[in-house]
């Protein structure tokens, strides 16, 4: 009886220190193959969610546009359509006032959103792009997922923090594929 007694108090201590930590420990799965600080990855993923959620609570923006929004590194890309200047600023003024935005790079066109066939072709390139620099085994310390490829209107958006050298590789590789209209680099280069 005294055991148990022991063992019930032993197992609610236990219970009470494992619960004791309220703090939220987030962990990057792709730490491995992304040269940003933890800190880093989560605020661009913040940044790129409050973005999207003020594009989003637009109605105006929202029957108008068709809108990527990308950050890496606290730089962000937008990419897509607005039927005219005037929503075409909205949108790139919603991004700049986000808090972390360092620089907003616009690629936004004035045009009518893009169509279902448009967006297909596009995700069709981005999953070959993918996979050619899968094929990259001669640099030193380079993963593929150190890259983040973005493809609108069969124009190659590329971003991610890389050495000269491996964005050159890059770029070559990437132009071999086939169906790309133009390879727009928004490297932040380390060297």
């Amino acid at each position: 009886m005294k055991n148990l007694k022991l063992f019930v108090i032993l197992i609610c201590t236990l219970a009470t220190l494992s619960g004791c930590s309220t703090k939220k420990v987030r962990t990057n799965p792709h730490a491995i193959a992304d040269r940003r600080a933890t800190d880093t990855v989560e605020t661009d993923k913040d940044v790129e969610t409050d973005i999207k959620e003020e594009l989003r609570d637009d109605n105006e923006i929202r029957r108008f546009s068709h809108v990527n929004v990308n950050v890496y590194n606290g730089a962000v890309l937008l990419t897509g359509e607005a039927t005219n200047e005037a929503i075409k600023s909205k949108i790139i003024e919603i991004a700049r006032v986000i808090k972390n935005v360092k620089m907003v790079h616009d690629n936004l066109i004035v045009d009518y959103p893009s169509d279902n066939l448009s967006r297909a072709n596009d995700r069709r390139i981005t999953q070959s792009i993918k996979q050619a620099l899968t094929q990259i085994h001669d640099l030193p310390n380079f993963d593929s997922s150190l890259i983040k490829v973005v493809v609108e209107q069969s124009t190659v958006y590329l971003m991610g923090r890389v050495h000269r050298d491996e964005g050159t590789v890059v770029i070559n590789v990437i132009r071999l594929e086939p169906d790309i209209r133009q390879v727009i680099t928004v490297f932040d280069y380390i060297d």
